[in-house]
């Protein structure tokens, strides 16, 4: 078959419409020539039939006198009206006694034997065959059949030809949508399908393409702030080591110096080799990876033992730190410990001193909640849904830099999804916190992010 008949769908409707319509045609035509020629053929007895009742009136009249000869001048003028019979006599003995050919020599007839006791002076037995002459039914049936078959013909070349328009106009609002599809590029994201004048089959399609557009619209977006981002973070370490560099070439230095200026550069070896490896992990979940789980029996011991990590930072800080509630479950433990810390060194640098920070594990059916809350500054409401996107920080100046690079937070969204949980932060009345939910099942799905494959992190 065409290809174009096999991936074409206005080619394919045609030919369905064709196929049924040559069947239907077909039937109804099969239906009506059986039908006539039933009529034809019961016609056709039913004068077979009326003549050889009155042929048998005929042979059954009393003929005087005059023999035979009366019978076949009656049989002569009963033929004469009806040019369209044959008629054949025998006597008992077989012998042929009357014998009328039709004029137009062997065509198409029906035969009907009979036998008959004929009232001549001589009383003798007949038997006959009485034809009908059909070829005007026979040809009136040919010309029927020939009509039915070019009306078959023509009424699915109609109909498919039909159909291919009717699809064709039917398809036209998708070539509109496909011209609109064409014209839409990076630049042109903002714009969104027109479904003014579409049908309404169509609109669900084009209500998803625009929600799809409006999602991609806001990934491109984001996927250029935080290229803008990463190019700003890597570029002042690498401008670091590049001027730490320059200055140690420039001039002759002893060996200390130049110690200090490796000890300077592998600091900010370090930041790039941190800020590298956190992209690096956030991919990773974005691409789907789930958690290792294992069995944890104390969630509250895992939280005091973090604690005394970042005892110096909050002594520093003047903070005290209060760890509350106890959660078991199947988590990966380095996972939650990263995220934790992230949170409390969050907390730690925006706490107001001599405040205390609490670390809050609460359970809800099969859900861990993990915050961390602290007295500070109020957070406006809107940096509050920004706070988990990748180097977003409520400050407009990049203060702080050399050890916070604004992944913190982006990293404990991305454990949240891979424990099938989500985040969530809130800030009023000088009181900030900020958290994590995780699901305690281990048969479950990201929740959130792109990409998702399901695959476990390593």
């Amino acid at each position: 078959m065409n290809r174009f008949w096999v991936r074409s769908l206005r080619g394919r409707l045609s030919l369905w419409l064709g196929l049924q319509s040559l069947a239907g045609l077909a039937m109804v035509c099969g239906v009506v020539y059986a039908a006539t020629v039933f009529a034809f053929d019961l016609r056709q007895t039913q004068t077979l039939e009326e003549k050889r009742l009155q042929l048998g009136h005929l042979l059954q009249e009393p003929d005087g006198n005059q023999g035979d000869v009366a019978l076949r001048h009656r049989l002569d003028d009963f033929l004469l009206g009806n040019r369209e019979l044959s008629l054949k006599l025998w006597r008992a003995d077989g012998s042929l006694f009357y014998e009328h050919l039709l004029e137009r020599g062997e065509l198409p007839h029906r035969v009907a034997p009979f036998a008959i006791e004929s009232r001549t002076s001589q009383q003798i037995a007949v038997r006959g065959e009485l034809g009908l002459d059909t070829r005007s039914d026979h040809m009136l049936l040919q010309r029927i059949a020939l009509a039915m078959a070019l009306a078959v013909l023509g009424g699915c070349t109609l109909i498919s030809a039909g159909g291919y328009w009717l699809v064709r106009q039917g398809l036209k609002p998708v070539r509109q949508l496909i011209e609109q599809t064409r014209l839409l590029t990076a630049d042109t994201l903002h714009q969104r399908l027109d479904a003014t004048y579409q049908p309404e089959e169509l609109a669900p399609l084009i209500t998803q393409f625009n929600q799809l557009l409006e999602r991609l619209e806001g990934a491109y977006e984001h996927l250029e702030s935080f290229n803008a981002d990463v190019a700003h973070e890597l570029r002042t370490p690498l401008a670091n080591l590049m001027g730490e560099t320059e200055l140690a070439l420039r001039k002759s230095r002893g060996a200390e110096d130049l110690r200090e200026v490796l000890g300077s550069n592998l600091e900010e070896l370090h930041r790039i080799t941190s800020i590298v490896q956190d992209m690096l992990f956030l991919s990773q979940a974005d691409r789907g990876s789930l958690a290792r789980r294992e069995s944890v029996k104390n969630l509250h011991a895992v939280a005091t033992k973090l604690a005394e990590y970042h005892e110096a930072a909050l002594e520093e800080a003047q903070l005290a730190l209060r760890v509350e509630g106890d959660a078991a479950g199947a988590f990966d433990i380095a996972l939650i410990e990263r995220a934790l810390s992230n949170l409390l060194s969050n907390a730690t640098r925006h706490a107001e001193p001599e405040t205390t920070v609490r670390v809050e594990i609460t359970t809800h059916q099969d859900q861990v909640t993990v915050q961390v809350v602290n007295h500070g500054a109020t957070i406006a409401p809107e940096h509050i849904s920004h706070l988990f996107d990748r180097f977003y920080r409520v400050e407009t100046s990049r203060t702080g830099a050399a050890s916070h690079h604004g992944l913190g937070l982006a990293i404990v969204a991305a454990v949240a999804r891979m424990h099938g949980g989500g985040t969530f932060a809130r800030s009023e009345a000088g009181l900030t916190t900020i958290g994590f939910t995780l699901s305690m099942s281990d048969e479950v799905k990201p929740s959130h992010g792109p990409g998702l494959n399901g695959r476990r992190v390593q």
